[in-house]
């Protein structure tokens, strides 16, 4: 086939398209378009088979099965030999992409960084208690009870008489007037005293 004819009057088929093309022509040009590209195809799965034919061939010769045990050690030596030379290029790859996408993520992170677009997730308001939360961290083996309000040193309250006296105060006007003039100074200084 001739592409370069068949490209040419797509070419020139496409500058008239931009007058109106009758859906005959619009179906002919499409499967004209497939066709070739169907040929494209095909030629492309013929070049790689034979570059597989090719890279088989200049790899892995044909096998001629030896006659002695000396031609069969010297062959499996051989055939060892190569799949270490073979590990060691598959393991040196692997080590290269590894390092490679870690230099890309590396990356990522920087280019967002730079960017200020990394949205911080947020962050749901969980009610938990102590008890549940040191189980979390912990795991189940190791249970301990945190109740707080155990912990706290009981203090007993005590009531002092001139507290008691405030509070029993009744009237204050005749708290007033106990404590009024000369008298009521001199008994303040004695219940000091």
């Amino acid at each position: 086939m001739d592409f370069s004819h068949h490209w040419r009057t797509l070419k020139s088929n496409a500058k008239m398209s931009e007058k109106k093309i009758s859906s005959s022509r619009k179906h002919q040009l499409k499967s004209l378009m497939l066709s070739i590209a169907k040929g494209l195809l095909e030629e492309e799965e013929r070049e790689l088979e034979r570059e597989r034919t090719r890279y088989m061939g200049e790899t892995c010769p044909p096998v001629s099965m030896p006659r002695s045990m000396q031609e069969l050690q010297e062959l499996c030596r051989e055939i060892h030999h190569k799949i270490d030379v073979i590990d060691e290029e598959r393991y040196n790859l692997d080590f290269k992409v590894t390092k490679t996408n870690k230099e890309i993520d590396d990356l990522k992170i920087k280019v967002q960084d730079l960017m200020g677009k990394f949205k911080k997730p947020v962050l749901r308001k969980v009610r938990m208690s102590a008890d549940a939360m040191l189980k979390a961290l912990l795991g189940s083996k190791h249970t301990v009870n945190m109740d707080l309000r155990a912990n706290l040193k009981q203090v007993k309250k005590e009531v002092k008489e001139e507290d008691k006296e405030l509070r029993d105060v009744g009237d204050w006007r005749k708290n007033i007037e106990d404590k009024s003039g000369m008298d009521g100074r001199k008994k303040m200084f004695e219940a000091e005293a």
